[in-house]
């Protein structure tokens, strides 16, 4: 497909973008003391370099009681023009527009940073947060209302070329919004057209501060999916109601409440790409401004088609932009092929962010750590031999960083194929995107001339023949045997076994979380589909606890109950005998049984570390990376491959 529509300028009032990609707000946690930082700079000029046509930065707080998080930015203090006017300047050298987003987050937010209230349309608790807010009175929906003014002030004063309402999934403008937290009856509740009151006045404070200066964009929620929540009926009124305002200049759109739904607004791997296009379509049909579209866009072809299609006149691409700062250059000069697809795993993005950390991407360990200069290419001087052991991803990042240093890489895998662990992974349905991680970096490594041996298992004589300058040993990890499994059991398999097909499991199948991520959801959905009756069982309080995270816990519930898998907690394996399994319910200290058919087990792994230590003994120039220094997830062997390939 053609892409004349995402390379045509298109102007947002006083703004012209070079083209049709937005890289659109999303939180980054790189705040300090309620600053915007250096590292902030660093990470949106590394997009703006990337060739994007519009940055819209991350939010910046209009008021006190709005602290939801410990690392926001306070834009209510001028304190931050500093910082504002180091993000813009970096950004305006590549010639590249940057809005600032700014918002209150109302009852979506918790007091144990602001000690204050939290403030909101009405005392309703917010299922995330879980604490009361204080309904607002008219003198504080003015101080509310000033804030932002404020706060646009202080953006325009900064360089910012554009401000953008945030009213969509985590908002005090979304609590007013919306029948299912605004209960007023006064002249901000009942009607949609009193609902919007605030939007409106808002609009119309910051539009009197920044004048035709900026460009001024609303973003809101086409569909909250929650009971009693605003619809796409609704989001269209809304929109119908901004451009009336004749104050505007485009509309931003969004799906989800930042809490209740969540796992909607950034939406994993197991949600079909553009699944929220039908609301810039709806909004777009209505209203004659611009409208920008959103929904896990991966690639430029899916942007390309929303626009041909009509569904909305710009298209965010948010995490395919963290992972690759430079899609919209390679989209540009159409070097697909070399673009670092996102898995939309959820890993080191969406995933740190509930972890009060800072944001960064699995596959891309430049991302986070622009202002460190990480994954710059440092050419050396005296180019050395260097010999990587094992195609999974920490030995491929340890490839392509020694490689682009001018370094003389050779890899040697064991199998017939790359990816190790990953590719297992990416073997389930509805998990097959992880495997972008390894084409990803395979391309990359066919780039810039990587070599590989594949079938080749590699020993301490392999390496003395071949004389490289620097080994680096990425052998993975192999399945643990517990010590509750009797030697000769038959009857049991290690998930990676079972998605290999080493191992067939039939009938009834008891599987063993203990790691309590995707391996064992995943591997309980391929032993359902095959007819098995399965129950997966956990030592925790929940099956996957940390598909939380990912926010993929949701559907997973979803798609067990309907495949009828059991789930079973505090339950820890004490012994196998014959076919009888004993499990301790440690909460009553009492033993259950069970007798399955097969016993499929994911638990943690063994490190292959026998190769290190003889190399190491033999004085050979030797490091080691990933699951064979200690078995944790991919972006831990990414993370140690960058540094020990960077480092030669």
């Amino acid at each position: 497909m053609s892409s004349r529509y995402l390379w045509t300028p298109l102007r947002l009032g006083p703004v012209e973008t070079r083209n049709r990609i937005v890289f659109s707000a999303h939180l980054t946690n790189y705040a300090r003391d309620g600053l915007p930082t250096t590292q902030h700079a660093a990470y949106y000029a590394a997009r703006a370099a990337g060739g994007t046509g519009l940055i819209i930065t991350e939010e910046h707080s209009t008021h006190p009681t709005d602290w939801p998080y410990e690392k926001l930015i306070h834009g209510f203090h001028r304190d931050v023009i500093p910082g504002y006017l180091a993000i813009t300047e970096a950004v305006h050298r590549h010639r590249t527009p940057i809005f600032a987003q700014i918002n209150h987050n109302g009852g979506q937010a918790s007091s144990m940073y602001s000690r204050l209230p939290v403030w909101a349309p009405s005392a309703v608790a917010d299922p995330l947060f879980r604490e009361v807010p204080k309904a607002v009175t008219h003198a504080e929906i003015d101080e509310i209302i000033a804030g932002y003014a404020l706060v646009a002030e202080h953006c325009a004063e900064g360089g910012f070329d554009g401000i953008e309402l945030q009213c969509s999934h985590s908002s005090i403008v979304r609590g007013f919004l919306s029948p299912a937290t605004n209960k007023r009856t006064d002249n901000y509740g009942g009607s949609l057209e009193n609902r919007a009151r605030l939007l409106i006045e808002i609009v119309a404070a910051v539009r009197k501060v920044v004048g035709n200066r900026l460009a001024l964009g609303v973003r809101i929620c086409g569909d909250e999916l929650i009971d009693r929540g605003t619809t796409i009926d609704d989001a269209v009124r809304i929109a119908e109601l901004v451009e009336q305002t004749g104050q505007v200049d485009y509309i931003n759109t969004s799906i989800g409440v930042a809490t209740a739904s969540l796992f909607m607004i950034e939406a994993s791997m197991h949600i079909p790409p553009g699944y929220a296009m039908f609301i810039p379509s709806a909004i777009r049909k209505a209203v004659d401004l611009p409208v920008v579209g959103v929904g896990r866009f991966k690639d430029p072809l899916q942007a390309e088609r929303a626009l041909a299609e009509g569904h909305c006149d710009l298209v965010g691409v948010v995490r395919g932009q963290i992972a690759d700062a430079d899609f919209a250059v390679k989209a540009r000069a159409g070097a697909t092929d070399e673009t670092r697809l996102c898995l939309s795993c959820n890993q080191e993005c969406v995933g740190r962010m509930g972890l009060n950390r800072w944001l960064g991407c699995i596959e891309n360990p430049r991302t986070g750590r622009e202002a460190e200069g990480v994954g710059v290419i440092r050419i050396t001087p005296k180019p050395k031999s260097v010999m990587v052991i094992g195609a999974g991803p920490g030995g491929l990042q340890a490839a392509i960083a020694s490689r682009r240093n001018g370094h003389a890489v050779t890899v040697f895998e064991k199998e017939s194929q790359a990816g190790g662990q990953v590719r297992i992974a990416a073997s389930v349905p509805n998990r097959a995107e992880f495997g972008d991680m390894v084409r990803n970096q395979l391309a990359e490594c066919r780039r810039l001339g990587v070599k590989f041996e594949y079938d080749v298992g590699v020993w301490p004589g392999l390496v003395e023949e071949c004389r490289p300058d620097h080994v680096i040993i990425a052998t993975g990890a192999e399945p643990a045997h517990p010590y509750w499994v009797p030697d000769d059991a038959t009857n049991v398999a290690d998930v990676r076994e079972v998605l290999e097909g080493t191992a067939e499991p039939f009938g009834d199948v008891v599987l063993i979380d203990e790691i309590g991520f995707h391996h064992a959801t995943s591997t309980a959905e391929v032993l359902a589909d095959r007819g098995c009756s399965v129950e997966v069982i956990t030592p925790g309080m929940v099956v996957g606890q940390d598909l939380g995270i990912t926010l993929d816990m949701e559907n997973w519930w979803i798609r067990a109950g309907e495949k009828g898998i059991t789930q079973t907690t505090d339950l820890v394996p004490m012994g196998l005998e014959g076919s009888t399994l004993t499990l301790l319910h440690h909460p009553t200290n009492q033993n259950v049984q069970r007798r399955p058919d097969w016993i499929v087990l994911a638990v943690h792994a063994n490190p292959v570390e026998w190769l290190y230590h003889d190399l190491r003994s033999a004085g050979v120039s030797v490091e080691r990376v990933g699951d064979c220094v200690a078995p944790r997830r991919a972006h831990s062997a990414v993370v140690e491959g960058e540094r020990a390939g960077a480092a030669i």
